[in-house]
């Protein structure tokens, strides 16, 4: 029997909720929450907790799903799933300077990084935004975001699924 990529994963909503589209990710995880998955996920909601986040992720997870709103120049509520190349994170500047207000998923992984650790298996499952909120901030997700919702959750969990299911290609699991 071939191996699982993952027998234990985090997914984990990101985004500040006073930010309009940045809620994405805390949205996200919510739904996902009220919804049955395997004993051997974890569904958390870390706000703009980055620390949090940076060791949550040095608890043996052997994958994780950072749900959040990036702008990459898509279209509003364009979902995206990205899995970056850890390697190039250490490109990224010089120590992680952690904020209070926010959180940066490339300053997490540094932190985890800089604590010690070893992040797991990283996947970035993103939704382009309209809005972040601006200077004033502003509650509440800009339609096109609201009506991604529904398609990034059934994205993290197709994604959830395939993590846990084996590699090996054309292996059908024995259903008892």
């Amino acid at each position: 029997m071939s191996e699982a990529i993952a027998s234990r994963l985090l997914v984990a909503g990101i985004g500040n909720v006073f930010l309009g589209d940045d809620g994405f990710g805390v949205e996200v995880v919510a739904r996902l929450s009220r919804r049955p998955l395997p004993t051997t996920v974890e569904v958390a909601d870390f706000g703009i907790r980055g620390f949090d986040l940076a060791y949550a992720l040095m608890e043996g997870y052997q994958a994780a799903v950072l749900v959040d709103a990036l702008p990459r120049g898509g279209q509003p509520g364009e979902l995206f799933v990205v899995e970056p190349d850890m390697e190039q994170l250490e490109d990224f500047g010089g120590p992680a300077v952690a904020d209070g207000h926010g959180m940066d998923p490339v300053t997490v992984l540094k932190m985890v990084r800089q604590f010690g650790g070893t992040p797991p298996r990283l996947y970035v499952v993103g939704c382009e935004p309209a809005s972040l909120g601006g200077e004033q901030g502003e509650m509440g997700l800009s339609p096109p975001v609201e009506a991604a919702l529904d398609g990034a959750v059934e994205l993290v969990e197709d994604l959830v699924r395939r993590l846990l299911a084996p590699v090996e290609a054309g292996l059908q699991r024995e259903v008892s």
